[in-house]
């Protein structure tokens, strides 16, 4: 008996380093004591179950910092300099706070973006209910990487105005091409006064943003810490990957080819989820009873008495509600 728990136990370690990269998953996490036991296990396989240990160091830490804040905001259109000047007082200390259980700087980090988030859902709507000046020349800076953090809110602010405008002026441009194809081409046609091409221009923009937004909201904290331990696990090694149990599934599925559920993409769109692809061979197409472009508005399993309504519901939470047993083949 010790001799098979030994041989299980090299097995297990076996798996874990054959490969140059990694995945981990737990099941999702709700609090902070929760999230200290994902990164304990986490840290734990790293220094101790990978197949080319790194060192925790200050490099370390301020790896995963760069990493981190880059992928919370790769444009630079939420964090100010006075937030990444509150941050940086962390930079060298994430390798001792992981050691330590401690989330401090992620849950600044996050708090913070969600504030900065919140902010910029109002610039944005403001901005947008205006007609734009494209007499007035003006330039943008795309180089992101580079760029510096705006300075203050009224600075932000204006970084999204100039975003929006250059957004806004690719598509009043398209559709002033299209007037002029159609009063070229068509007989008595009556072209449409620029006015109304650009308010059209700044609807589309509007509505882009709504959707991004739409989307962005549905992002729960799970998902941000979620990135912030991506960040660790990779500047560790780049071919290593911490899959949140969601991701893991849909990664499984792609990996094994079965479906499961009713076998159709979905989209969620200003609150409602609607079927953007019918997957071929799955339940939804054997049983042609919906379409694409079909909204769900309900989900009611065989062994329940009431439907429950997906309207406003974020599309993972509304996917495992659809999801059904897995399909006999």
């Amino acid at each position: 008996m010790r001799l098979m728990k030994k041989n299980l136990k090299v097995l297990f370690l076996a798996v874990l380093v054959a490969a140059a990269s990694c995945s981990f998953t737990t099941r999702e996490f709700e609090d902070n004591d929760k999230d200290k036991l994902l990164i304990d296990l986490i840290t734990y396989v790293l220094e101790r179950g990978h197949y080319s240990p790194k060192d925790m160091d200050d490099e370390f830490s301020a790896g995963v910092y760069d990493d981190f804040l880059t992928t919370m905001d790769p444009l630079k259109r939420y964090f100010l300099e006075s937030d990444m000047e509150e941050f940086a007082q962390y930079r060298l200390q994430i390798d001792d706070q992981l050691q330590q259980k401690d989330l401090t700087f992620f849950n600044l980090v996050y708090t913070r973006f969600a504030q900065r988030q919140s902010e910029a859902q109002g610039y944005y709507k403001e901005i947008l209910d205006q007609p734009f000046d494209y007499s007035k020349q003006e330039q943008i800076d795309v180089d992101y990487e580079n760029m510096t953090y705006a300075k203050s809110k009224k600075d932000l602010k204006e970084r999204w105005r100039k975003q929006l405008k250059f957004t806004a002026i690719g598509n009043f441009y398209d559709l002033m091409e299209e007037e002029k194809e159609k009063v070229e081409n068509e007989e008595g046609y009556t072209a449409t006064p620029e006015s109304e091409l650009e308010e059209k221009a700044r609807t589309t923009s509007r509505t882009s943003m709504d959707e991004y937004f739409d989307f962005t909201n549905d992002l729960e904290r799970k998902d941000y810490f979620a990135n912030f331990l991506n960040s660790v696990v990779m500047e560790f090694d780049p071919h290593t990957n911490y899959f949140a149990p969601p991701d893991r599934d849909r990664f499984d599925l792609r990996m094994s080819g079965k479906l499961e559920g009713i076998g159709a993409r979905l989209q969620k769109r200003n609150d409602y989820i609607r079927i953007v692809e019918v997957i071929s061979g799955g339940p939804a197409w054997r049983g042609e009873h919906i379409e694409v472009g079909d909204q769900i508005m309900k989900v009611k399993q065989e062994d329940e008495d009431e439907a429950v309504s997906v309207v406003g519901m974020r599309l993972d939470d509304a996917v495992k509600l659809i999801k059904g047993p897995k399909v006999p083949r």
